[in-house]
């Protein structure tokens, strides 16, 4: 079975082929963050445009990647939510299309589980059950993790995600968009014992998250520097990272006792973040647990992990009923059938 993944559920345009038996095939991926850099985040109009405009070149890029005709794909996924509404109905209007016209079934897959199975792409996977923790730029979210289809979220943000958070604060810095991934390189020279953020909600019991606070510090302490140079930034950028990974930690830390997992999964941008995977690997040594990770690449959005979610439910023989198009802006994990 060969499967056509499709992502276009933000700013990224993914596309990827795989195989039930090879596994996978090709995988292309268009960022827009030239696009989007100007206005200092993404514009939704602009993002379904550059979305419409790339989607049938990657396609057919795959395909030559991948040694496939049109005649061997046996299904395509796309992502159906969560994600910007545009965005998403510019991926499932040209899956149905394309189906129709290759005569083949289409499916709606969710855009966090295709996240959450992305580590599954790798040679060093995890068996079920385990805990993941999501994080993005519009997703913080610890979920038990069953089997496919089988989840519950044990703890989310009430207000800011992490990635968002991250990008907040390096545009406080000055920092150029997407700021996130520049103030984790900033951090790297930042002096850690020179200022001190709270580590939100750590006092409160639960496995909820909050980063709003966070930032609002941030703010502060900037507001408060007579001159800010480069050198000051640094260190602001470290202490938030710090704040950030020791929250995310103690979270993960709270629910791995309460589920009695042993597995620990990182899913989502942000799972790319060094100094995150550093205090998880250290902690879950600690605890004679297993920490595992997609490859940079999947952790991002990217149509490897549509492509592979949908391979598993069409194993399962499941597929859209209708040519209309549906797409959930707003999609909880556990409303998925197993």
């Amino acid at each position: 079975m060969h499967i056509l993944g499709i992502e276009t559920s933000c700013d990224d345009t993914g596309v990827a082929i795989y195989s039930h038996e090879a596994g996978l095939l090709s995988c292309a991926l268009h960022s827009q963050t030239a696009l989007h850099a100007q206005y200092g985040g993404v514009v939704p109009e602009l993002a379904s445009r550059d979305h419409l405009s790339k989607l049938l070149p990657l396609v057919q890029q795959t395909l030559v990647e991948s040694g496939l005709t049109s005649k061997d794909i046996d299904g395509i996924a796309y992502t159906a939510g969560p994600g910007l509404m545009g965005a998403l109905l510019v991926g499932a209007a040209f899956a149905k299309s394309l189906g129709h016209a290759w005569a083949v079934p289409t499916l709606g897959i969710h855009h966090m589980e295709g996240h959450l199975l992305a580590v599954m792409l790798e040679e060093h996977r995890p068996t079920f059950p385990f805990l993941a923790l999501l994080v993005s730029g519009g997703h913080t979210m610890l979920v038990a993790v069953e089997g496919v289809g089988r989840y519950q979220i044990l703890g989310e943000t009430r207000d800011d995600a992490v990635g968002e958070a991250f990008d907040k604060t390096a545009k406080l810095l000055g920092l150029p968009y997407p700021g996130g991934a520049e103030l984790a390189a900033l951090a790297i020279t930042g002096d850690p014992s020179r200022f001190y953020f709270p580590r939100p909600m750590l006092d409160k019991p639960g496995l909820d998250f909050s980063f709003s606070g966070l930032k609002t510090a941030v703010l502060h302490t900037v507001r408060a520097q007579p001159i800010v140079d480069q050198q000051t930034k640094a260190d602001i950028a470290r202490a938030f990272e710090d704040a950030v990974v020791e929250t995310l930690w103690r979270k993960c830390e709270r629910a791995l006792k309460k589920t009695g997992f042993t597995r620990l999964v990182v899913a989502g941008g942000v799972g790319a973040n060094q100094a995150l995977r550093q205090q998880l690997q250290i902690g879950m040594s600690k605890r004679g647990g297993e920490l595992f990770f997609p490859r940079s690449v999947f952790c991002t959005d990217n149509g490897a992990m549509i492509a592979y979610a949908g391979c598993l439910r069409f194993q399962a023989r499941q597929q859209d009923e209708t040519l209309e198009i549906q797409i959930k802006p707003r999609w909880s994990l556990e409303d998925l059938s197993a």
